[in-house]
């Protein structure tokens, strides 16, 4: 991946499809914040999103919004002023973090979990916030407050009840498909359960964009450190998009030819050749306005950790 070569695509894709400054804040937070501690001070977080062609002012009103959604805190030291994550958004960005950068593949005892909710018990908004958060972590709505996922959440819906307060509120069963003539079962509904056309073809539609990129590796050539950071916000950046939407399925639900594999090895193997310079970029930015720049911390340092199809090539 030489400067020379890579700055065409940088360009393209800023052009073609440039991101908008909230969201990316967001990615720069998950993926290069998070993991040194998930505090910035402003004038370095303009720093980093500048190659992005984002403002000044887009970043201030971005960031401005996201504490107000509760997923940053702001503070101020004399005439300048430094996000960190929330809480509650470092919760959540913990739980995105396992979703992105662990391999896809996962074996399933054929179990499926069932949530129900207990209408008398829930108001109107913890009804909406629930339904939200368990849409995003996967589960399919099978009628109105059932849903439905392959697999143990525990962990997941342990930390869900208690945010959206909704503990006690809900019934959890673990059930299997049984055969019986004229029974319908969740394994053949799958594909009616979940839109995995659309995240087929969203997964294509990504592996198309960045796979020009596995052309330009040149491991003679120094990597821009500039260019690697950018290289690698926008892949998790688009990749997050997609398998944020992905609701995880065991391979025996999806079938052949499902490309979210295709997807993640070619993820994998971008990311892993772009995150040594790019981290060098990081770490020089943050230097600017802090005499300390935390390291990547344990929870965060196995990111792509299994070898892919294509790092292998």
């Amino acid at each position: 991946m030489t400067a020379p070569l890579s700055r065409p695509w940088i360009a393209r894709q800023l052009r073609q499809d440039p991101p908008r400054a909230k969201s990316l804040v967001m990615t720069v937070f998950g993926d290069a914040l998070a993991p040194r501690g998930g505090a910035v001070w402003l004038g370095s977080l303009i720093s980093l999103l500048a190659p992005f062609g984002i403002s000044e002012r887009a970043v201030r009103t971005s960031v401005f919004r996201l504490v107000e959604e509760g997923w940053l805190e702001a503070s101020r030291s004399g005439r300048r002023s430094q996000y960190r994550l929330s809480a509650q958004g470092e919760k959540r960005f913990l739980r995105a973090h396992q979703r992105v950068y662990a391999s896809p593949s996962r074996d399933w005892d054929d179990q499926w979990t069932l949530l129900m909710m207990m209408s008398d018990q829930l108001s109107a908004p913890q009804k909406n916030a629930l339904k939200k958060e368990l849409l995003w972590e996967g589960f399919a709505l099978l009628s109105s407050g059932v849903f439905a996922y392959p697999g143990d959440k525990a962990e997941a819906l342990t930390e869900m009840l208690s945010r959206t307060g909704t503990r006690n509120k809900v019934l959890l069963l673990s059930a299997a498909d049984q055969t019986v003539v004229g029974a319908l079962s969740l394994t053949t509904l799958a594909h009616q359960l979940w839109p995995l056309r659309e995240i087929s073809k969203s997964y294509g539609q990504f592996i198309r964009r960045f796979d020009p990129l596995l052309g330009l590796q040149d491991q003679a050539a120094e990597i821009d450190p500039e260019q690697a950071f950018v290289i690698r916000t926008l892949l998790i950046h688009a990749y997050r998009r997609v398998q944020l939407h992905d609701p995880q399925l065991p391979q025996a639900l999806l079938g052949d030819g499902w490309p979210g594999e295709t997807a993640y090895a070619l993820c994998s193997s971008i990311y892993q050749q772009a995150l040594s310079a790019s981290d060098q970029y990081v770490a020089a930015t943050l230097q600017q306005e802090q005499a300390t720049v935390h390291a990547v911390r344990d929870e965060f340092s196995h990111r792509f950790a299994a070898r892919s199809a294509l790092a292998d090539t």
